[in-house]
């Protein structure tokens, strides 16, 4: 198995190198583009459909390595793979927030029904939860996409250690997929480093999260409850801790939390001095500690509570940062979507 995983890994990298460049032209001529201004830092039009590149790069060559067999693995890849056509859709004519929300729910009750559940109470809750949780960390991810490399970095790390927890676990097909979508991104970062020539779009953010908080409740199922919890935050630790920081201190300011705004980590970072490489790179260091103590934990080598703990201490430690300058607070207006695109 481990030559099919390097194999499909190659080619997933190939594959997303290779498609990254005609969509970029494509999404240039039919104007598909995310223009500068009021919030974003970018300076000229920027192609937004690249996130296509990293959903083709991992599922075709994942689906060709494994098949249909696996009706778990089977439902994640279509249900994600649905919810970034909801993605890609919204990137072209915007969506209503009730309209996205429905999709990216109805998807994820199929995957549970298809018996991916995180058993934390012991009752029909669970698969409530799990669903509600799975939706919640797609739209994390997808806030996360805020900066040059930002979220490319964050899923290249947290997919590559989720794949060494699921190979720890004996989950071999999960550890396949998630090492496409690793090397997908890793295809795909340097068209998105800074100054990047193209963005992933909702297509691919959409498409990260939802795949990361599905493999995270297939890994976290089937241990004690104070285990099912910390699998499921240690690996989401960073989008979980943007969207707290982000909702919390927009309410403070008075503001709505579904408005966009440079009040994310990765910008408190830039507050701090780091420049947007540094900012990315950051990210993943502290998505590298959050998934390593993940790992430690499934291999026996810390208790939940400590790797949860010692998570808590980072987080509490990226909270103080500055949030930079305060935003006015803004009358209430219709908002169409719970999307961010570039700060």
């Amino acid at each position: 198995m481990s030559g099919t995983i390097a194999l499909v890994s190659g080619v997933a990298c190939a594959f997303s190198v290779t498609a990254v460049v005609p969509l970029r032209r494509l999404a240039i001529r039919w104007n598909l583009t995310d223009n500068p201004g009021g919030h974003k830092i970018h300076a000229h039009p920027t192609p937004y459909i690249g996130g296509i590149a990293i959903v083709a790069g991992t599922v075709v060559p994942t689906l060709v390595a494994l098949g249909l067999a696996d009706l778990q693995l089977t439902a994640i890849l279509l249900a994600a793979t649905a919810v970034s056509a909801l993605g890609l859709i919204d990137d072209i004519a915007p969506l209503s927030a009730v309209t996205r929300l429905a999709v990216e729910t109805a998807v994820a009750i199929g995957v549970v029904l298809s018996g991916v559940q995180a058993a934390v109470t012991g009752t029909w809750l669970d698969g409530v939860l799990t669903v509600a949780w799975i939706v919640v960390m797609t739209n994390s991810f997808n806030l996360l996409d805020n900066m040059d490399g930002a979220l490319g970095t964050v899923t290249v790390v947290t997919a590559a250690l989720l794949a060494a927890t699921a190979l720890v676990r004996g989950h071999t097909a999960l550890a396949l997929l998630l090492c496409a979508l690793t090397c997908a991104c890793l295809g795909f970062l340097p068209y998105n480093w800074e100054p990047a020539r193209v963005f992933m779009g909702d297509s691919g953010s959409l498409f990260i999260g939802f795949t990361l908080a599905c493999s995270a409740v297939v890994l976290a199922a089937g241990g004690r409850p104070d285990a099912t919890v910390a699998g499921l935050f240690l690996p989401t630790f960073l989008a979980t801790l943007d969207t707290c920081v982000v909702f919390v201190s927009r309410l403070l300011a008075g503001r709505s939390p579904l408005r966009g705004g440079t009040d994310h980590v990765s910008h408190r970072l830039r507050r701090g001095g780091l420049g947007t490489r540094a900012v990315a790179a950051a990210l993943g260091l502290v998505a590298a500690l959050s998934g390593a103590l993940c790992l430690a934990m499934v291999m026996g080598r810390t208790s939940p509570l400590v790797a949860t703990a010692a998570a808590c201490a980072i987080a509490v430690a990226l909270t103080c940062l500055p949030r930079g300058a305060r935003v006015p607070a803004q009358p209430p207006e219709p908002l169409p979507k719970i999307r961010e695109r570039r700060h």
